[in-house]
This record gives structure tokens, C-alpha cells and sequence, in this order.
């Protein structure tokens, strides 16, 4: 939300007048300095007609550099959200590292992941937090992102549907039918706790759900291959948006 310093920034760095200003916003210019005098509370409607004021910034760099050492885990890792599908994961979990590359490739996401850790509970769990963290940080204040975004995937004989929305709202629905069985070290309810945490680092709506599907190897690399497809619509830039956040209110929350 734009604050009354940085109302005071476009008249002194960007050279608005009074008059100026209240010919953008549509603001008298009594009102105007009822605002930079504190006597008019900054709302999200009066916050979004001045942050459009703003050089717009489409072209900044969506990137996030994050670390998690503790007595359980360590690691290291960086995100590009604007990135062509390039990833180098080390976890020492095979089928995780198999998994998350769907992700990534099919997000069209940069990632460099390295991680090491006393199980592979523990580890899958950090890593969801650092990279919940990283998509929160990259995405910053979440201008003129869709916001939204969802995908139906087929894996052979498996399907899956995966929905998201950058609300700043946590939350996550999951209807996920596995076997329950060991795959290459990788037990499957660990998607369950991945996917969990990671909605509640990356303040995000999360619903996913596997129709059905006979293999659970199948099943998963579904789910997450729209995951992946899901997370890239919603991170797209909206031009029509003019980098105002995609919610009525005019804001939405970052966490």
C-alpha cells in the first residue's frame, strides 16, 4: 500500500504538482493535503489511485535468494518466477527432485535447490518453506499479477486438477488418493505435508485434487505438473491491470 512518504516522493523525485496530482487521481487539492497531512486515513482505494502514478516496473527482476540452516536441515535456495523452465535440484531424494523439476519446467520457473537433512520428512517440509518464501518474496507486493490461475493435467492413466490464487490468504483443500506406498524413498504422504506448507509460506489459496489414476508415480507427476501450470498463470503480469493489484479492495496481503 502506498504510504503518505511516498506521496511526498512524487511531487519532490517525480516533479507532481498539486495540480497534477489532482488532475491523476480526480482528488482536490484540499483533499490532497488532508492526505499528506494525516488527516485523511490512507485507504486502499486512495492507495491505488496514487501507486498508478508510479513508474510502472513490469520489467523489475521476480527473483527471491533464500536459506534455512538448522539441526535439521540445510538449505539453499534461489527462485526466478520469469525464468524458461531451468532448474539444478540436489536434495538426495530422488523422486522429490523429479517431482519438484516438473514444477519448474512446466512453470517455466529458475530454480537452484540444494538441500540435505536428517529425513526426508523434515527435509521436504523445509524446502516447502523456502520455497513458499521465495515466491512471496519475488512476487512482492503482487502488482499487476492475474493473481489466479488453474490446470487439469493427464499422466497416463492418472488425472489431476490444480487451483491457485495469490490471495494472501493461506489456506489448502487437498483430496489426494495414493496407495500409500514408498516411492524411491519418497513416502506419498509427504505431498500431502509439501503442499500444505507451501500454501502457508506462500500466503496462498491452494486447492488440488487427483481424480483418479491407477499409479501413484503417475498420479503425483500429474498433480504437480499442474501445480506447475497453475503457479505460472497466476504469476503472469496483467498489462490491463496497469500494475495495480488484481482485488477490489485494491491491495492484496503479503504476510
Amino acid at each position: 500500500m502506498v504510504q503518505v512518504e511516498q506521496i511526498r516522493e512524487l511531487k519532490t523525485k517525480y516533479g507532481y504538482t498539486d495540480r497534477k496530482l489532482g488532475e491523476e487521481t480526480g482528488y482536490s487539492r484540499q483533499y490532497i493535503n488532508q492526505i499528506l497531512n494525516g488527516n485523511v486515513a490512507m485507504t486502499p482505494a486512495i492507495s491505488a489511485r496514487f501507486s498508478s502514478l508510479f513508474p510502472r516496473t513490469e520489467n523489475a527482476a521476480r527473483t527471491a535468494e533464500v536459506k534455512r540452516k538448522t539441526q535439521e536441515t540445510d538449505i539453499s535456495l534461489e527462485l526466478n518466477v520469469d525464468g524458461t523452465g531451468e532448474w539444478e535440484i540436489k536434495t538426495n531424494v530422488p523422486m522429490f527432485d523429479h517431482l519438484l523439476s516438473q514444477v519448474m519446467h512446466h512453470g517455466r520457473f529458475d530454480i537452484k535447490l540444494t538441500g540435505t537433512g536428517d529425513d526426508p520428512h523434515h527435509l521436504v517440509e523445509d524446502i516447502a518453506i523456502c520455497l513458499g518464501k521465495a515466491f512471496n518474496q519475488a512476487l512482492g507486493e503482487k502488482e499487476g499479477i492475474v493473481r489466479m490461475g488453474d490446470a487439469s493435467v493427464p499422466m497416463d492413466d492418472a488425472l489431476a486438477v490444480v487451483a491457485v490464487d495469490f490471495s494472501g490468504r493461506a489456506y489448502a483443500v487437498l483430496d489426494l488418493s495414493f496407495h500409500d506406498n514408498d516411492m524411491r524413498g519418497f513416502p506419498t504422504d509427504l505431498i500431502r505435508h509439501f503442499l500444505e506448507t507451501l500454501a502457508s509460506e506462500a500466503r496462498l489459496t491452494l486447492h488440488a485434487r487427483i481424480l483418479y489414476g491407477t499409479n501413484d508415480h503417475h498420479r503425483a507427476e500429474a498433480l504437480f505438473k499442474a501445480m506447475g501450470r497453475a503457479l505460472d498463470m497466476a504469476t503472469r503480469r496483467d498489462e490491463r491491470l496497469g500494475g495495480k493489484p488484481a482485488s477490489t479492495k485494491g491491495t492484496l496481503e503479503r504476510g
